[in-house]
Protein backbone atom coordinates (compact mmCIF):
# COMPACT_ATOMS: atom_id res chain seq x y z
CA UNK A 1 0.00 0.00 0.00
CA UNK A 2 1.01 3.16 -1.01
CA UNK A 3 2.48 5.75 2.30
CA UNK A 4 -0.46 8.39 2.93
CA UNK A 5 0.88 12.04 2.08
CA UNK A 6 1.64 13.83 5.32
CA UNK A 7 2.40 17.65 5.47
CA UNK A 8 2.39 18.10 9.54
CA UNK A 9 5.26 17.20 12.10
CA UNK A 10 4.49 14.20 14.09
CA UNK A 11 5.84 13.70 17.51
CA UNK A 12 5.10 10.43 19.59
CA UNK A 13 5.36 10.98 23.45
CA UNK A 14 5.31 7.51 25.53
CA UNK A 15 4.37 6.73 28.86
CA UNK A 16 5.75 7.08 32.37
CA UNK A 17 9.34 5.44 32.26
CA UNK A 18 9.37 4.82 28.30
CA UNK A 19 12.23 6.65 27.78
CA UNK A 20 15.61 5.62 28.65
CA UNK A 21 17.92 7.57 31.24
CA UNK A 22 21.71 7.95 31.13
CA UNK A 23 23.72 9.32 33.77
CA UNK A 24 26.37 12.29 32.79
CA UNK A 25 29.20 9.81 31.98
CA UNK A 26 26.66 8.39 29.60
CA UNK A 27 26.25 5.41 31.42
CA UNK A 28 22.57 3.83 31.06
CA UNK A 29 20.66 3.76 34.51
CA UNK A 30 17.08 3.43 33.46
CA UNK A 31 16.72 0.84 30.02
CA UNK A 32 15.35 -2.30 31.01
CA UNK A 33 13.60 -3.39 28.03
CA UNK A 34 14.54 -6.40 25.66
CA UNK A 35 17.15 -9.19 26.58
CA UNK A 36 17.66 -7.29 29.35
CA UNK A 37 14.66 -7.20 31.14
CA UNK A 38 14.65 -10.16 32.93
CA UNK A 39 18.35 -10.21 34.57
CA UNK A 40 17.42 -5.67 34.65
CA UNK A 41 14.46 -6.36 36.89
CA UNK A 42 16.81 -8.53 39.29
CA UNK A 43 19.44 -6.05 39.75
CA UNK A 44 17.39 -2.71 39.30
CA UNK A 45 17.33 -1.82 43.08
CA UNK A 46 21.01 -1.28 43.11
CA UNK A 47 21.26 1.59 41.31
CA UNK A 48 17.55 2.84 42.00
CA UNK A 49 19.11 5.31 44.75
CA UNK A 50 20.79 7.71 42.14
CA UNK A 51 17.66 7.84 40.77
CA UNK A 52 15.56 8.96 43.61
CA UNK A 53 14.45 12.93 43.69
CA UNK A 54 15.15 15.06 46.87
CA UNK A 55 12.12 16.34 48.64
CA UNK A 56 10.85 19.84 47.44
CA UNK A 57 12.06 19.75 44.29
CA UNK A 58 8.79 20.92 42.92
CA UNK A 59 8.87 21.56 39.12
CA UNK A 60 12.72 22.05 39.00
CA UNK A 61 15.53 19.48 37.93
CA UNK A 62 18.10 18.48 40.41
CA UNK A 63 20.90 18.37 38.56
CA UNK A 64 22.20 15.41 38.91
CA UNK A 65 22.99 14.89 35.31
CA UNK A 66 20.47 12.08 34.33
CA UNK A 67 19.39 12.61 30.84
CA UNK A 68 16.77 10.92 28.57
CA UNK A 69 18.29 9.12 25.31
CA UNK A 70 15.72 7.98 23.37
CA UNK A 71 12.18 6.04 23.66
CA UNK A 72 12.75 2.34 24.62
CA UNK A 73 12.14 0.07 21.59
CA UNK A 74 11.05 -3.06 23.36
CA UNK A 75 8.98 -4.47 26.25
CA UNK A 76 9.54 -2.71 29.33
CA UNK A 77 8.61 -3.29 33.04
CA UNK A 78 7.22 -0.37 35.52
CA UNK A 79 9.32 -0.84 38.90
CA UNK A 80 7.15 -1.46 41.84
CA UNK A 81 4.32 -3.86 40.19
CA UNK A 82 6.89 -4.70 37.48
CA UNK A 83 3.85 -4.67 34.87
CA UNK A 84 5.25 -4.95 31.47
CA UNK A 85 4.47 -2.53 28.89
CA UNK A 86 4.98 -2.57 25.42
CA UNK A 87 7.79 -0.03 23.57
CA UNK A 88 7.42 2.07 21.17
CA UNK A 89 9.81 0.68 17.89
CA UNK A 90 6.53 -1.09 16.50
CA UNK A 91 4.43 2.19 16.16
CA UNK A 92 7.17 4.63 14.87
CA UNK A 93 7.98 1.79 12.36
CA UNK A 94 4.64 1.48 11.06
CA UNK A 95 4.11 5.25 11.24
CA UNK A 96 7.20 5.67 9.04
CA UNK A 97 6.02 2.60 6.49
CA UNK A 98 2.47 4.23 6.56
CA UNK A 99 2.74 7.54 5.73
CA UNK A 100 5.35 9.84 4.52
CA UNK A 101 7.11 10.77 7.87
CA UNK A 102 10.69 9.90 8.69
CA UNK A 103 12.58 10.71 11.34
CA UNK A 104 15.99 11.71 11.40
CA UNK A 105 18.89 8.89 10.45
CA UNK A 106 21.89 8.33 13.45
CA UNK A 107 24.28 10.14 10.94
CA UNK A 108 22.53 12.67 10.19
CA UNK A 109 23.01 16.58 11.35
CA UNK A 110 20.91 17.97 13.93
CA UNK A 111 19.66 20.61 11.61
CA UNK A 112 18.15 18.24 9.38
CA UNK A 113 14.67 18.53 8.42
CA UNK A 114 12.08 15.67 9.56
CA UNK A 115 8.54 15.33 10.37
CA UNK A 116 8.68 12.32 12.56
CA UNK A 117 10.19 12.54 15.92
CA UNK A 118 10.14 10.81 19.27
CA UNK A 119 9.68 12.98 22.23
CA UNK A 120 12.03 11.41 25.14
CA UNK A 121 11.58 12.73 28.36
CA UNK A 122 12.97 12.21 32.06
CA UNK A 123 9.88 10.49 33.22
CA UNK A 124 10.82 10.59 37.14
CA UNK A 125 10.07 15.04 36.83
CA UNK A 126 6.94 16.49 37.20
CA UNK A 127 5.21 16.90 34.24
CA UNK A 128 5.11 20.59 33.76
CA UNK A 129 9.17 20.61 33.19
CA UNK A 130 8.45 18.01 30.43
CA UNK A 131 5.51 20.09 28.61
CA UNK A 132 8.21 22.72 28.74
CA UNK A 133 11.09 20.64 27.42
CA UNK A 134 7.80 19.42 24.85
CA UNK A 135 7.50 22.73 23.74
CA UNK A 136 11.05 23.53 22.92
CA UNK A 137 11.40 20.49 20.83
CA UNK A 138 8.47 20.81 18.48
CA UNK A 139 9.13 24.46 18.26
CA UNK A 140 12.85 23.56 16.86
CA UNK A 141 11.54 20.57 15.21
CA UNK A 142 8.58 22.33 13.47
CA UNK A 143 10.05 25.77 12.93
CA UNK A 144 12.69 23.31 11.03
CA UNK A 145 9.75 21.52 8.88
CA UNK A 146 8.31 24.07 7.84
CA UNK A 147 11.41 25.92 6.54
CA UNK A 148 12.45 22.93 4.33
CA UNK A 149 9.50 23.58 1.92
CA UNK A 150 7.52 26.05 0.93
CA UNK A 151 4.24 24.05 0.76
CA UNK A 152 5.16 23.18 4.79
CA UNK A 153 4.92 26.71 5.49
CA UNK A 154 1.49 26.29 7.39
CA UNK A 155 2.05 22.68 9.14
CA UNK A 156 1.12 22.00 12.50
CA UNK A 157 2.20 19.81 15.08
CA UNK A 158 0.23 16.12 15.57
CA UNK A 159 0.79 14.11 19.04
CA UNK A 160 0.68 10.89 19.58
CA UNK A 161 0.33 10.18 22.66
CA UNK A 162 0.63 7.17 25.25
CA UNK A 163 -0.52 7.00 28.93
CA UNK A 164 1.83 9.98 30.86
CA UNK A 165 2.78 11.07 27.57
CA UNK A 166 -0.85 12.54 26.66
CA UNK A 167 -0.51 14.64 30.26
CA UNK A 168 2.68 16.53 29.10
CA UNK A 169 0.82 17.05 26.05
CA UNK A 170 -1.67 18.10 27.40
CA UNK A 171 -0.55 20.94 29.78
CA UNK A 172 1.86 22.21 26.77
CA UNK A 173 -0.90 22.83 24.86
CA UNK A 174 -3.67 23.99 27.44
CA UNK A 175 -1.45 25.77 29.77
CA UNK A 176 1.85 26.93 27.66
CA UNK A 177 0.45 28.00 24.45
CA UNK A 178 0.98 24.87 22.11
CA UNK A 179 -2.41 24.90 20.79
CA UNK A 180 -1.95 27.59 18.62
CA UNK A 181 0.47 25.43 16.56
CA UNK A 182 -1.07 22.54 17.26
CA UNK A 183 -3.57 20.30 14.83
CA UNK A 184 -4.24 17.20 17.06
CA UNK A 185 -3.73 15.50 20.28
CA UNK A 186 -4.35 11.71 20.07
CA UNK A 187 -3.97 10.32 23.24
CA UNK A 188 -3.81 6.36 24.17
CA UNK A 189 -4.95 5.06 27.51
CA UNK A 190 -3.80 8.50 29.08
CA UNK A 191 -4.96 9.08 33.01
CA UNK A 192 -6.42 12.64 32.13
CA UNK A 193 -8.48 11.89 35.48
CA UNK A 194 -5.62 9.74 37.10
CA UNK A 195 -5.57 6.34 37.83
CA UNK A 196 -5.52 4.04 41.05
CA UNK A 197 -3.19 2.11 40.20
CA UNK A 198 -0.76 5.00 40.69
CA UNK A 199 -1.84 5.75 44.28
CA UNK A 200 -2.24 2.07 45.19
CA UNK A 201 1.64 1.86 44.35
CA UNK A 202 2.44 5.26 47.02
CA UNK A 203 0.10 3.58 49.64
CA UNK A 204 1.05 -0.47 49.38
CA UNK A 205 4.32 0.52 48.03
CA UNK A 206 4.65 -2.90 45.54
CA UNK A 207 8.09 -4.22 44.92
CA UNK A 208 9.96 -7.66 44.36
CA UNK A 209 12.54 -9.10 45.48
CA UNK A 210 14.37 -8.82 48.73
CA UNK A 211 13.16 -6.40 51.14
CA UNK A 212 15.83 -3.77 50.56
CA UNK A 213 15.38 -3.57 46.90
CA UNK A 214 11.22 -3.21 47.63
CA UNK A 215 11.80 -0.37 49.88
CA UNK A 216 14.21 1.20 47.84
CA UNK A 217 11.93 0.95 44.68
CA UNK A 218 9.30 2.28 47.09
CA UNK A 219 11.33 5.34 48.35
CA UNK A 220 12.04 6.57 44.44
CA UNK A 221 8.00 5.49 43.48
CA UNK A 222 7.20 8.35 46.55
CA UNK A 223 9.48 10.96 45.71
CA UNK A 224 8.73 11.32 41.89
CA UNK A 225 6.27 14.28 40.97
CA UNK A 226 4.78 12.44 38.10
CA UNK A 227 4.08 9.39 40.07
CA UNK A 228 1.77 11.68 41.99
CA UNK A 229 0.60 13.54 39.29
CA UNK A 230 -0.79 10.61 38.01
CA UNK A 231 -3.26 9.48 41.01
CA UNK A 232 -6.89 9.96 40.74
CA UNK A 233 -8.59 13.58 40.14
CA UNK A 234 -11.98 12.01 40.63
CA UNK A 235 -13.50 11.07 43.91
CA UNK A 236 -12.42 7.41 44.41
CA UNK A 237 -11.82 6.85 47.95
CA UNK A 238 -14.58 5.23 50.22
CA UNK A 239 -15.92 6.80 53.20
CA UNK A 240 -18.66 6.87 55.17
CA UNK A 241 -20.43 10.13 53.75
CA UNK A 242 -19.26 8.83 49.65
CA UNK A 243 -16.70 8.51 47.80
CA UNK A 244 -13.89 11.44 47.97
CA UNK A 245 -11.27 12.42 46.74
CA UNK A 246 -7.79 11.64 47.88
CA UNK A 247 -6.73 14.64 48.68
CA UNK A 248 -10.62 15.83 50.42
CA UNK A 249 -9.23 12.70 53.41
CA UNK A 250 -9.44 13.98 56.67
CA UNK A 251 -5.99 12.12 57.63
CA UNK A 252 -2.62 11.56 55.21
CA UNK A 253 -2.59 8.23 53.50
CA UNK A 254 0.49 6.78 54.36
CA UNK A 255 3.14 6.95 51.35
CA UNK A 256 1.96 9.50 49.17
CA UNK A 257 4.16 13.00 50.09
CA UNK A 258 1.09 15.33 50.80
CA UNK A 259 2.46 18.43 49.27
CA UNK A 260 2.63 16.35 46.27
CA UNK A 261 -1.07 14.94 46.40
CA UNK A 262 -2.00 18.44 46.80
CA UNK A 263 0.01 19.87 43.68
CA UNK A 264 -1.65 17.07 41.62
CA UNK A 265 -4.32 18.28 42.20
CA UNK A 266 -3.69 21.92 41.26
CA UNK A 267 -2.06 20.48 38.05
CA UNK A 268 -5.01 18.61 36.32
CA UNK A 269 -7.10 21.64 37.74
CA UNK A 270 -5.02 24.13 35.46
CA UNK A 271 -5.29 22.05 32.34
CA UNK A 272 -9.33 21.82 32.92
CA UNK A 273 -9.73 25.33 33.67
CA UNK A 274 -7.58 26.60 30.71
CA UNK A 275 -8.97 23.75 28.60
CA UNK A 276 -12.48 25.48 29.76
CA UNK A 277 -11.53 29.21 29.00
CA UNK A 278 -10.29 28.66 25.80
CA UNK A 279 -13.20 25.91 23.93
CA UNK A 280 -16.28 26.41 26.23
CA UNK A 281 -15.64 23.07 27.36
CA UNK A 282 -15.49 21.18 23.72
CA UNK A 283 -12.21 20.51 22.71
CA UNK A 284 -11.94 18.49 18.76
CA UNK A 285 -8.36 18.62 18.42
CA UNK A 286 -8.13 16.38 21.76
CA UNK A 287 -9.04 12.80 20.36
CA UNK A 288 -8.84 10.23 23.31
CA UNK A 289 -8.61 6.32 23.08
CA UNK A 290 -9.53 4.36 25.40
CA UNK A 291 -9.00 0.74 25.92
CA UNK A 292 -12.10 -1.04 27.91
CA UNK A 293 -13.92 -4.31 29.10
CA UNK A 294 -10.77 -4.78 31.14
CA UNK A 295 -10.98 -5.33 34.86
CA UNK A 296 -9.87 -1.90 36.08
CA UNK A 297 -8.87 -0.43 39.51
CA UNK A 298 -11.62 2.22 39.88
CA UNK A 299 -12.30 3.08 43.28
CA UNK A 300 -10.88 2.08 46.89
CA UNK A 301 -11.15 1.84 50.75
CA UNK A 302 -8.40 2.11 53.60
CA UNK A 303 -7.97 -1.10 55.15
CA UNK A 304 -8.37 -1.50 59.15
CA UNK A 305 -4.88 -1.10 59.55
CA UNK A 306 -5.19 2.60 57.43
CA UNK A 307 -1.64 1.23 56.02
CA UNK A 308 -3.17 -0.40 52.86
CA UNK A 309 -5.92 0.24 49.95
CA UNK A 310 -8.70 -2.26 48.96
CA UNK A 311 -9.57 -1.85 45.57
CA UNK A 312 -12.33 -2.41 43.68
CA UNK A 313 -13.10 -2.67 39.75
CA UNK A 314 -16.56 -0.92 40.28
CA UNK A 315 -17.92 2.59 41.28
CA UNK A 316 -20.90 2.35 43.39
CA UNK A 317 -22.55 -1.36 41.82
CA UNK A 318 -21.48 -0.04 38.11
CA UNK A 319 -18.14 -1.85 36.70
CA UNK A 320 -16.22 1.15 34.81
CA UNK A 321 -13.91 -1.44 32.73
CA UNK A 322 -10.67 0.72 31.61
CA UNK A 323 -7.62 -0.97 29.87
CA UNK A 324 -6.62 -2.78 33.01
CA UNK A 325 -4.59 0.52 34.30
CA UNK A 326 -6.46 3.30 33.78
CA UNK A 327 -10.53 3.20 34.03
CA UNK A 328 -12.50 4.71 30.94
CA UNK A 329 -13.97 7.24 33.20
CA UNK A 330 -10.45 9.00 33.26
CA UNK A 331 -8.85 7.91 29.73
CA UNK A 332 -11.88 10.12 28.09
CA UNK A 333 -11.96 13.31 29.39
CA UNK A 334 -15.54 15.38 29.07
CA UNK A 335 -15.58 17.62 26.31
CA UNK A 336 -13.56 15.49 24.19
CA UNK A 337 -14.26 14.05 21.03
CA UNK A 338 -15.51 10.20 21.02
CA UNK A 339 -12.47 8.27 19.80
CA UNK A 340 -11.86 4.34 19.30
CA UNK A 341 -12.55 2.27 22.52
CA UNK A 342 -10.54 -1.45 21.94
CA UNK A 343 -10.90 -4.09 23.78
CA UNK A 344 -7.12 -3.59 25.21
CA UNK A 345 -4.70 -3.94 27.89
CA UNK A 346 -3.09 -0.33 28.86
CA UNK A 347 0.40 -1.74 27.88
CA UNK A 348 -0.26 -3.12 24.09
CA UNK A 349 -2.62 -0.05 23.20
CA UNK A 350 -0.02 1.64 20.91
CA UNK A 351 0.47 -1.80 19.26
CA UNK A 352 -3.24 -2.70 18.85
CA UNK A 353 -4.13 -3.79 15.04
CA UNK A 354 -7.79 -1.53 15.72
CA UNK A 355 -5.83 1.82 17.16
CA UNK A 356 -3.42 1.43 14.08
CA UNK A 357 -6.75 1.19 11.79
CA UNK A 358 -7.88 4.70 13.90
CA UNK A 359 -4.60 6.35 13.83
CA UNK A 360 -4.62 5.96 9.82
CA UNK A 361 -7.76 7.53 9.77
CA UNK A 362 -6.89 10.25 11.89
CA UNK A 363 -3.89 11.11 10.48
CA UNK A 364 -4.38 10.54 6.34
CA UNK A 365 -5.61 13.20 4.33
CA UNK A 366 -9.19 13.66 3.55
CA UNK A 367 -10.75 11.67 0.95
CA UNK A 368 -10.42 13.82 -2.67
CA UNK A 369 -14.02 15.30 -3.77
CA UNK A 370 -14.40 15.23 -6.99
CA UNK A 371 -17.69 17.68 -7.09
CA UNK A 372 -17.60 19.96 -4.11
CA UNK A 373 -21.13 19.90 -2.71
CA UNK A 374 -22.27 23.99 -1.87
CA UNK A 375 -21.08 24.42 1.98
CA UNK A 376 -24.01 24.78 4.28
CA UNK A 377 -24.19 28.65 4.94
CA UNK A 378 -22.91 29.87 8.00
CA UNK A 379 -24.95 32.73 9.48
CA UNK A 380 -23.45 34.79 12.17
CA UNK A 381 -25.30 37.47 14.16
CA UNK A 382 -22.82 40.12 15.97
CA UNK A 383 -23.78 42.39 18.99
CA UNK A 384 -21.12 44.92 19.38
CA UNK A 385 -21.08 48.63 20.38
CA UNK A 386 -21.42 51.25 17.56
CA UNK A 387 -19.61 53.42 19.94
CA UNK A 388 -17.26 52.70 22.27
CA UNK A 389 -16.12 55.35 24.77
CA UNK A 390 -12.18 55.94 24.70
CA UNK A 391 -10.05 54.17 27.55
CA UNK A 392 -12.71 51.22 27.44
CA UNK A 393 -12.43 47.67 26.55
CA UNK A 394 -14.25 46.48 23.25
CA UNK A 395 -16.46 43.63 24.28
CA UNK A 396 -19.02 41.41 21.62
CA UNK A 397 -20.89 38.81 21.79
CA UNK A 398 -22.23 36.07 18.48
CA UNK A 399 -24.73 33.88 18.17
CA UNK A 400 -24.93 31.42 15.28
CA UNK A 401 -28.66 30.49 15.26
CA UNK A 402 -30.16 28.16 12.39
CA UNK A 403 -26.66 27.30 11.22
CA UNK A 404 -26.10 23.92 11.21
CA UNK A 405 -23.15 22.84 13.86
CA UNK A 406 -23.18 25.91 14.89
CA UNK A 407 -22.27 25.31 18.79
CA UNK A 408 -19.27 23.40 17.33
CA UNK A 409 -17.81 26.66 15.36
CA UNK A 410 -14.21 28.32 15.72
CA UNK A 411 -15.38 31.89 15.86
CA UNK A 412 -12.21 34.81 15.77
CA UNK A 413 -12.31 38.79 15.86
CA UNK A 414 -10.60 40.63 14.09
CA UNK A 415 -10.31 44.86 14.54
CA UNK A 416 -8.73 46.40 11.49
CA UNK A 417 -8.29 50.55 12.35
CA UNK A 418 -9.96 51.90 9.29
CA UNK A 419 -6.98 54.72 9.60
CA UNK A 420 -3.97 52.62 8.86
CA UNK A 421 -1.86 50.32 11.93
CA UNK A 422 -1.90 46.67 13.15
CA UNK A 423 -4.93 44.49 13.37
CA UNK A 424 -5.90 43.24 16.33
CA UNK A 425 -7.53 39.19 17.27
CA UNK A 426 -9.35 37.92 19.18
CA UNK A 427 -10.38 33.97 19.64
CA UNK A 428 -13.86 34.10 20.75
CA UNK A 429 -14.85 31.51 23.82
CA UNK A 430 -17.45 28.90 22.70
CA UNK A 431 -20.51 29.90 25.73
CA UNK A 432 -22.88 27.15 24.25
CA UNK A 433 -26.30 26.54 22.50
CA UNK A 434 -24.42 28.43 19.39
CA UNK A 435 -23.25 31.88 21.47
CA UNK A 436 -20.00 33.21 21.57
CA UNK A 437 -18.29 36.30 23.10
CA UNK A 438 -15.03 37.47 23.94
CA UNK A 439 -13.42 40.83 25.20
CA UNK A 440 -10.46 42.89 23.59
CA UNK A 441 -7.60 42.74 26.24
CA UNK A 442 -6.53 46.13 25.43
CA UNK A 443 -8.88 49.14 25.45
CA UNK A 444 -8.24 50.53 21.75
CA UNK A 445 -7.15 53.83 20.59
CA UNK A 446 -9.46 56.86 19.25
CA UNK A 447 -10.61 56.55 15.74
CA UNK A 448 -12.74 54.02 13.35
CA UNK A 449 -12.58 50.53 13.34
CA UNK A 450 -13.59 47.58 11.23
CA UNK A 451 -14.24 44.51 13.52
CA UNK A 452 -14.47 41.53 11.40
CA UNK A 453 -16.04 38.28 13.01
CA UNK A 454 -16.17 35.21 11.05
CA UNK A 455 -16.12 31.40 11.66
CA UNK A 456 -12.76 29.18 10.80
CA UNK A 457 -12.51 28.74 7.16
CA UNK A 458 -15.39 30.31 6.09
CA UNK A 459 -13.98 33.68 4.99
CA UNK A 460 -17.24 33.83 2.51
CA UNK A 461 -19.59 34.05 5.37
CA UNK A 462 -17.77 36.93 7.76
CA UNK A 463 -19.58 40.02 8.92
CA UNK A 464 -18.07 43.20 9.17
CA UNK A 465 -19.33 45.71 12.89
CA UNK A 466 -17.89 49.50 12.15
CA UNK A 467 -16.94 50.60 15.80
CA UNK A 468 -15.88 54.44 16.48
CA UNK A 469 -13.66 55.15 19.42
CA UNK A 470 -14.36 57.71 21.15
CA UNK A 471 -15.95 60.96 19.18
CA UNK A 472 -12.74 60.53 16.11
CA UNK A 473 -11.40 63.71 17.24
CA UNK A 474 -7.96 63.24 16.19
CA UNK A 475 -6.73 65.75 19.61
CA UNK A 476 -8.76 62.79 21.59
CA UNK A 477 -5.84 60.21 20.19
CA UNK A 478 -3.20 62.63 21.08
CA UNK A 479 -4.69 63.23 24.68
CA UNK A 480 -4.73 59.27 24.77
CA UNK A 481 -1.14 58.61 24.02
CA UNK A 482 0.23 61.01 25.88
Amino acid sequence: MARQPTHDLVVVVPGIMGSALADRDGREVWGLSGAALRQGIRTFGRSVTGLTLPADLGDAHPGDGVRPTGLLRDLYALPGRWALVDGYSGLLDWLEASFTLRRRGAGEPASAAANLVAFAYDWRLSCRFNAARLGAVVDEELGRWRASAAARRDARVVLVCHSMGGLVARYWAECLGGHETVRRIITLGTPHRGSLDALETLVDGHGVGPRPVRAAITRLARSLPSVHQLTPDYACLDSPGGLLYPRELPYALPGPDPALLRDAGDFHAEIRDAARGRTGGTDPALVPIAGVLQPTATTASVAGDGERLLVSTTAGLRAEGGDGTVPRLSAHPPGAAHGHTPCEQHGSLQNNPGVRDSLWGLLAPAPAVYRDPAPRPVRLGVAAPAHLPAGERLELSVTADGTPGGDRLAVAAVLHPAEGGPATSRTLRNRGAGRYGGVFPDPPRPGPYRLVVQAAGRPDAAVTALVMVGDGDPAEGRTADA
